[in-house]
């Protein structure tokens, strides 16, 4: 077959730079042994006189060649690490199965990352034909092949083997083959797991548009589910070495899974058709013989006597016959002496992991390092050290033992060959890793020097990094960063594991490199030693991470020193911050103080540590007095509520449990588990009463009662494809009904408050609505056409009900959605970030609030009838599984991974104005009747902030100005929804005028610069001009929309003119003494949403709707450029104090700087990144304000953002807890700023000098 010309067309193309930059000699070795060349070929090429001769040789005869010489030269680049060489020939590789052979099925294992042959290779035909016969049933359906056996059994090197086979693969999995090593892991490992497998698959489609890793188990889960359907459809995941159900759970995606494990029965936890294939504990006979024959250069027949023996006595382990065949290699004259080695078992183990006989494992082991040199067998003790399934690069080792890398690699390659250590050689640079069994030996066998090796691992460390650690994200860098907590705790450096997590640098480290979830991790499993020198430090830096966590996942990545300033004053993690901030300043930096951080509380008022292990549900009883959890630890418990009291441990299930439920007396509890059983418990006595295991035959996700005991009823839902959606009377042997509707996995059910009907929320997209009496499906709500693009899956979460029954809400990944119960219309649709997706939600019972809990470890509190905010309750430390309201709706009960429950006081009578004062040791309080309003309170403000009272009054819409010194008095003008506007005098409150005019709302209202006139816009589309004090008032009318704002043209008490601004587009220009109105300008197309007086009076600049900002002349009025570039909105915009730039700001939250001489662009101002729905700012630009030398600009919008103004650079964001920051008000010296968010949380920010 000759060379496609895409293919042919891409090697010319690209020849000089191939030319340029390959070493032929490295490639060629990779092309012979795929078969695409010959020696005398290669012989040819390195008689050349250069190294671009010779490159040019090799390409020359590339291009005579067919596309296996393609792919095979393709594939030694990548091997070879020119990856951006294989990415120039990428685009125009040739069909891989098309060219048939190995070279075609090489390409598509080592793309997928599945292991290479072994050195030493026998194969196992009969066992790897039964693995295709069970992968081939996979060629129509999705489903899962177990290969189970014991340790050392080969079941990896068979996976790969089965696969390794051209018509498997184009007929069944021409989407490709993707490996991933698993083994022992918590959650936070696998997460990174998970997260490299959709780096490796995302990277392969498209390296230029990676998207952000995901962020919780939940979201990887989603990810790989799309990209296997859709962009890699009819693929293979092999899952190698798998311990745990609930890791699998992780990878039960509706695909074609082929999974190792020594446990046959784990696929028992998830959906989908199942095949297996036992692997016998040993080779037979004839196999061993076969690698001693390989390892010695010998024929099986003329091997010696010994030789059986010798396989005998390894029972038939290919671990350990390797082991003994790799000792023959070297000295093939020692037969008997090493069968002696084996039959003296004089190793005994102190524990074993299974009934495996690791005997014959512990001789062969011993012998192959007895004939290491001394210092090599030294050198291979320290590997003793090395977590399980953890691969690590020869660099590691290179500073545990202190020798150059390349000494390194030798070392390495001798175990290697020895069959001591294995090579993973698909990775540059190469990672090396041991057999679990190994590995249990070396840690048995040095058991009493396990402390001074991981000691030694930190020594190192530290003198290699003294001065700081490793930040290139490189695989050393990963290993260091991952693992020296772990050698710190194994090696009892206690001292030393307290300064690295007790600080903030390796906070920021850490995080940066790894994503919080696995420093997370780190203070709860090494809690208990950190406590030792200080429980409450360790408490602090929890908190700081449960409250930043999802920040600390954003890119670019935050200033965790600017995080850690929001700490409150007496916490380590702030004393920290401070002192770095101070110390960096000096360099130029910018860091903002968080003034009053004790206005926000702490809502929660009861953390509960229930379980070891995941907490997957948690429900208050109907009377509010108790709550039951459970979770991963298979373990039901009850305790009080109000103080955490245990009442009840009930060892429940064989297996996780997935959720309880008191009934409507809460005499009964009700559990379901992974384990397919129903179980219901007596409350007081802790009994069972009834379990229920027949009838689903999948996990069962959710069990709820009837919320009345008049007809007390039990619904449970689960994995399986139809029979999914159960009824239970417990007076009956069986289920009283099942309610099809669903042919999906259904994760979740509840009643509606008067029981008349069940929601049901499934993976195929919709809600169903049940009718109880009847099992009878009523509506479908198909949330799926709503959310999904194209044909993808969707996945709903939960369903809630209002407390009323007129409204259903669910969640789908960032979203949570209110539908109409009649006519099943979408109501509203609360969207989030999508960097955290919706885990649960819950309506209160008894008001319109909605709990929502996020995979960023956060529950927020929404409004229903606002669409708004109300509050943050953060505190778990890793994500959060469930959320409940108590039944009279006064606290919101949490549950996560992390092992608590938490119990947060969610008073409703705070909820009027969005708790809007939770900041109340900071603010005084007026209640009007129309409005509540929070008006700082002057005197303390304005000592604590540095501000002029006229700046902290702005905040919340007011204006202030002193009075003629006659009055020797504040008065505070109050703009109320009503219309009317109330003069107020301060600080006693006292109504000095109620200025009654307006028909509606009024945006913003100032005083005149002598303090006698006060002017007010409105909804109303007026403008009002008052002598408050005796309410005579000129009404301005000429615009058709509401008037948002106004400006006085001049400071001068002589200048009375007045630039008004509105919907309508136009800008309109009065005289407020006259009434009379000077100019009428058409502004703008759409409706303008800023404009701003330049300092010298010169111009005017106005921003609309219809993405653009124009400057006018104020002398002649007209427009002297306008600005365009802009791809949203413009929504604000500012003067420099020296009138040369102008600042420009859209609803994307891009800011443009812009010349006022000549309307140029001068800077675009944007974040590096931005990430999925969220806006460049995290909102609308609303606000921005030049410091006095103009070199720095602040802007407002999802957050706070300083700039450089010369180079368009961000220089420091300050997130708040809320969004929608509005405005911004900034003292004269641009040291202190303050802003409100959308929950009502005050901020008063002061810079670090």
């Amino acid at each position: 077959m000759a060379l496609e010309e895409g293919a042919r067309s891409c090697l010319l193309r690209f020849r000089h730079r191939l030319e340029q930059d390959i070493k032929p000699s490295y490639l060629m070795d990779h092309m012979i042994s795929d078969g695409v060349m010959t020696v005398d070929e290669e012989e040819k090429i390195r008689t050349k006189p250069t190294r671009k001769d010779q490159s040019a040789a090799l390409l020359e005869l590339l291009l005579m060649k067919d596309n296996r010489a393609y792919i095979s030269f393709y594939n030694s680049l990548v091997k070879e690490s020119y990856d951006d060489l294989a990415d120039l020939l990428r685009e125009d590789l040739p069909s891989v199965l098309s060219v048939g052979g190995e070279s075609g099925v090489q390409t598509v294992l080592s793309e997928g990352g599945v292991p290479q042959r072994p050195v030493v290779f026998v194969s196992r035909p009969e066992l790897v034909n039964r693995v295709r016969e069970k992968l081939y049933r996979l060629q129509k359906d999705p489903g899962w092949v177990t290969i189970f056996g014991m340790a050392g059994s080969g079941k990896s090197v068979l996976a790969a083997e089965a696969v390794r086979h051209h018509g498997l693969i184009e007929e069944c999995f021409p989407g490709g083959i993707h490996w991933l090593a698993i083994g022992q892991l918590e959650k936070p490992d696998l997460l990174v797991k998970m997260q490299s497998l959709c780096f490796r698959l995302e990277q392969s489609l498209d390296p230029q548009t990676l998207s952000r890793p995901p962020n919780s188990l939940d979201e990887a889960k989603e990810r790989l589910r799309f990209l296997m359907l859709r962009r890699y459809p009819r693929s293979l995941l092999i899952l190698d070495d798998i311990w745990d159900s609930t890791v699998l759970k992780a990878f039960d995606i509706h695909c074609r899974i082929l999974l190792t494990t020594r446990n046959r029965s784990l696929t028992d936890s998830v959906s989908g058709a199942k095949y297996e294939v036992g692997v016998q504990s040993g080779l037979d006979e004839s196999k061993g013989l076969e690698i001693l024959a390989l390892y010695t250069k010998m024929k099986p027949h003329g091997l010696p006597e010994e030789a059986r023996s010798i396989v005998r006595e390894c029972k038939g382990s290919p671990l350990v016959v390797s082991l003994i065949g790799a000792l023959l290699k070297d000295k093939p004259n020692r037969w008997c002496y090493y069968l002696r080695q084996l039959q003296q078992k004089q190793f005994k183990r102190i524990r074993k992991s299974s009934s495996y006989d690791y005997d014959a494992l512990d001789q062969a082991m011993a012998a192959s390092i007895e004939v290491l040199p001394d210092e090599h067998r030294e050198l291979y003790k320290d590997l003793t050290v090395l977590e399980k399934d953890i691969k690590i690069p020869a660099k590691v080792l290179s500073v545990l033992w202190d020798l150059e890398p390349e000494e390194v690699e030798d070392i390495l390659q001798e175990f290697v060959d020895k069959s001591l250590l294995f090579v993973d050689s698909h990775h540059k640079p190469y990672l090396y890793y041991l057999h679990d069994l190994q590995l249990d030996f070396l840690v048995e066998q040095n058991r009493t020097q396990l402390e001074s090796l991981h000691s030694k691992v930190v020594r190192q460390y530290q003198q290699h990094y003294r001065d700081g650690p490793p930040t290139s994200g490189d695989e050393e860098c990963l290993y260091w960063i991952r693992f020296l907590t772990y050698h710190m705790a194994k090696a009892g450096l206690s001292q030393d594991l307290y300064s690295l997590m007790f600080s903030l640098d390796w906070v920021s480290t850490k995080s940066q490199i790894m994503g919080p979830a696995h420093l997370i991790n780190d203070y709860v499993e090494y809690g208990s030693i950190l406590d030792k020198e200080n429980s409450e430090v360790r408490s602090q830096f929890q908190e700081f991470l449960s409250q930043n966590g999802h920040q600390l996942e954003e890119r670019p990545f935050p200033d965790v020193v600017q995080l850690a300033l929001s700490q409150p004053h007496n916490s380590e993690v702030y004393r920290q911050a401070r002192l770095q901030a101070q110390n960096r300043t000096r360099t130029g930096k910018l860091y903002f103080d968080l003034v009053k951080k004790s206005g926000v509380e702490n809502l929660s008022r009861l953390v509960i540590h229930p379980h070891q292990g995941s907490i997957y549900s948690a429900c208050f009883s109907h009377d509010g007095t108790k709550i039951a959890s459970c979770g991963a630890s298979k373990t039901l418990k009850v305790f009080r509520s109000t103080s955490g009291e245990k009442l009840t441990e009930i060892q429940a299930h064989d297996d996780e449990v997935l959720c309880c439920a008191f009934s409507p007396d809460d005499h009964l509890l009700a559990t379901c588990s992974t384990d397919k059983k129903i179980k219901v418990w007596s409350a007081e006595r802790a009994m069972l009463l009834r379990v229920f295991e027949e009838e689903h035959e999948e996990q069962i996700n959710h069990c709820q009662f009837t919320n009345t005991i008049k007809r007390l009823l039990l619904a449970t839902c689960s994995n399986d494809d139809y029979m999914n959606v159960k009824l239970w009377n417990l007076n009956k042997p069986s289920s009283q009904n099942t309610m099809f509707g669903h042919f999906a996995p259904v994760s979740h059910c509840c009643f509606s408050p008067d029981d008349s009907y069940l929601s049901t929320s499934s993976n195929d997209g919709t809600v169903k609505l049940f009718q109880v009496s009847s099992a009878n499906e009523w509506k479908t709500i198909n949330v799926r056409d709503l959310v999904a693009e194209n044909d993808e899956e969707v996945l709903v979460k939960c369903s809630t009900w209002t407390g009323d029954g007129k409204r259903v809400i669910c969640a789908v990944r960032n979203a949570v959605l209110v539908f109409d119960v009649e006519t099943s219309d979408m109501l509203l649709e609360i969207r989030t970030s999508r960097l955290s997706t919706v885990q649960y939600c819950d309506a209160c019972p008894t008001t319109n609030l909605l709990a929502i809990a996020f995979s960023n470890y956060t529950v927020e509190l929404w409004d229903l009838e606002a669409n708004k905010k109300m509050a943050d309750c953060s505190g778990h430390l890793s994500w959060v599984q469930r959320v409940q309201f108590s039944p009279d709706g006064s606290q919101l009960l949490s549950c996560s991974d992390d092992q608590t429950v938490r119990v947060s006081v969610c008073d409703d009578s705070t909820s009027d104005h969005q708790l809007v004062d939770i900041l109340s040791k900071v603010t005084v309080c007026f209640f009007m009747a129309e409005k509540v309003l929070v008006c700082v309170f002057v005197c303390i403000l304005c000592q604590a902030s540095g501000l002029t009272a006229s700046h902290v009054l702005r905040m919340v819409g007011c204006r202030i100005r002193r009075l003629l010194t006659s009055y020797r008095r504040l008065v505070l003008a109050v703009a109320l929804c009503t219309g009317s506007v109330q003069v107020l005098e301060l600080p006693s409150g006292k109504l000095l005028a109620n200025l009654l005019g307006h028909t509606k709302t009024v945006l913003h209202c100032q005083f005149s610069q002598n303090g006698q006139m006060l002017i007010t816009s409105s909804e109303d589309t007026t403008i009002r001009v008052w002598r408050w004090q005796s309410g005579e008032c000129k009404v301005l009318q000429g615009h058709k929309e509401q008037v948002r704002c106004f400006s006085l043209l001049s400071n001068s008490p002589n200048d009375s003119r007045l630039l008004s601004w509105s919907f309508d587009g136009t800008v309109k220009v009065w005289d407020t003494e006259t009434g009379e109105k000077l100019q009428d300008i058409e502004a703008h197309r759409g409706t303008i949403l800023g404009c701003h007086v330049s300092p010298d009076g010169c111009f005017f600049a106005t921003t609309s709707a219809d993405k653009t900002a124009k400057l006018w002349h104020c002398e002649s009025w007209q427009c002297a450029y306008t600005l365009n570039g802009h791809q949203d909105c413009v929504r604000s915009c500012r003067f420099s104090w020296d009138s040369q730039r102008l600042a420009t700001g859209d609803d994307n939250g891009e800011i443009r700087l812009w010349s006022v001489k000549d309307g140029s662009l001068l800077k675009i101002c944007c974040p590096d990144s931005k990430d999925g729905m969220d806006s460049l700012h995290g909102g609308w630009v609303t606000d921005l304000h030049f410091s006095p030398d103009n070199s720095l600009l602040v802007s407002t919008g999802g957050y706070i953002k300083w700039w450089n103004v010369e180079k368009g650079e961000a220089l420091q964001t300050f997130y708040p807890t809320g969004s929608a920051l509005k405005k911004v008000h900034v003292s004269s010296d641009f040291s202190t700023f303050v802003t409100i968010d959308n929950i009502g949380i005050l901020y008063i920010l002061q810079r670090v000098v």
